[in-house]
């Protein structure tokens, strides 16, 4: 079992997030401890008040807010009656067993997990310590329990296959709730993906047509610090209006996100030589000599190329999302093998089209269109309609590009 803490300001920013949970139907709240009443029979201002009754006897204390959550192995089931009991259990572990809390059981994931909201504030005004509570107290709680109740352990968690995210929809703008749908996607994200800068965090987004903005180079808002999410369409085209990271839940703003960054830097590190392989797996196939055909052989491997190109249709970035393990790498820390330029150099289908039909005439053109397969073009003749019978022009050498009326190869011409 591993288990998570956040601390926050915002109580109803924590109990926004989930009760949204629970409109989307990716959610119920499970148990309602310290209210007196039944969960199911608690509006939302009910389950607030409580909260905030609590809160309003110290009002210096500004950090106020838990949200917590213990995520299972996947290849555990427990009962919504195990979970109120392993609920109870862990609260009373790190010090909380007499505070008012609430439990949500979470199915937007591939593996069972809840999530508890509650606050440090006790009934007579004091606070109860946060230092290090996830290290001195969440820790040993978890190791406790999994022996308790048998739990798969931690370490043994890290070890096995990674959980699965439910599959992210894309947005499409119009259709859902643009905050909501934002804030969704982006705790998605930040909660189970390992990326190390804002290009490889926005190569995971755009999967899911959302982009983070930091401002253009030297203008005021990246100087600030500031960042706008917005939704986009297939093409990275923003589509709304653009939305202010410290409004979005969990405020991932960009000092937020450097402190994630860092984080994530270790963590990633142990699957580097697996998504490695994934791509070499890919280029070894000699039949992948354009982006395109790369791109989609890297797809059903898991792994989401992010190719840039300039208005020359040559690479000057690669960014990997491996979806299968969560990591985000940038071609060039792969190794030089991964690199644009390497990209470059690799992929010469698409190069080696376009200098032939430039060279051909316009009538050429038209009645002559070219196959493209690994180092040799099929011409169908003209007038000839059975594709099966093709002149084969071989890419026999290269030799010197200097050479006149030659784009940098030696052809040989053959009928079949």
């Amino acid at each position: 079992m591993v288990g998570k803490i956040s601390i926050g300001k915002s109580l109803i920013g924590v109990l926004n997030y989930n009760e949204n949970k629970v409109k989307e139907g990716h959610a119920i709240c499970m148990d309602a401890v310290g209210y007196g009443r039944e969960a199911s029979e608690l509006s939302f201002y009910e389950k607030l008040n409580r909260m905030q009754r609590l809160t309003a006897l110290n009002p210096k204390a500004k950090t106020n807010a838990l949200h917590i959550s213990l995520n299972f192995d996947p290849s555990e089931k427990p009962s919504d009656d195990l979970l109120r009991t392993i609920a109870a259990s862990y609260m009373e572990k790190i010090g909380f067993g007499e505070q008012p809390y609430l439990v949500y059981r979470h199915t937007d994931a591939g593996h069972d997990h809840i999530h508890i909201m509650t606050t440090n504030i006790q009934s007579d005004g004091s606070r109860i310590d946060l230092h290090n509570i996830g290290m001195n107290r969440s820790g040993p709680a978890t190791r406790e329990l999994e022996i308790e109740f048998g739990l798969v352990k931690a370490d043994a968690q890290k070890l096995s296959a990674p959980y699965i995210l439910k599959p992210l929809i894309k947005i499409d703008y119009g259709k859902t709730e643009t905050k909501r749908a934002v804030s969704n996607t982006v705790n998605a994200v930040i909660k189970n993906y390992a990326f190390t800068s804002l290009p490889e965090y926005n190569a995971v987004l755009k999967q899911y047509n959302v982009v983070a903005d930091a401002g253009e180079k030297g203008s005021r808002m990246q100087e600030n610090k500031g960042l706008l999410y917005y939704i986009t369409d297939e093409k990275g085209n923003k589509k709304s209006v653009g939305i202010k990271a410290s409004s979005i839940y969990g405020k991932p703003t960009i000092p937020e996100l450097e402190k994630q960054f860092v984080k994530n830097e270790e963590s990633r590190r142990g699957y580097q030589k697996a998504v490695k392989d994934k791509i070499d797996r890919v280029l070894a196939n000699p039949a992948i000599t354009t982006k395109g055909e790369l791109i989609k052989a890297l797809s059903r491997q898991q792994v989401y190329a992010l190719l840039r190109t300039n208005e020359q249709g040559r690479l000057y970035g690669a960014t990997f999302v491996d979806n299968e393990y969560k990591v985000v790498f940038n071609g060039s820390n792969l190794g030089k093998t991964y690199s644009a330029n390497a990209l470059n150099e690799r992929l010469k289908g698409e190069e080696i089209l376009k200098q032939t039909a430039l060279r051909r005439s316009p009538k050429q053109r038209h009645s002559f269109p070219i196959i493209v397969t690994q180092r040799m073009f099929y011409i169908p003749r003209k007038n000839e309609r059975r594709s099966d019978d093709c002149v084969r022009i071989h890419l026999v050498e290269k030799f010197s590009p200097a050479a006149p009326h030659s784009p940098g190869y030696r052809l040989s011409v053959s009928s079949f």
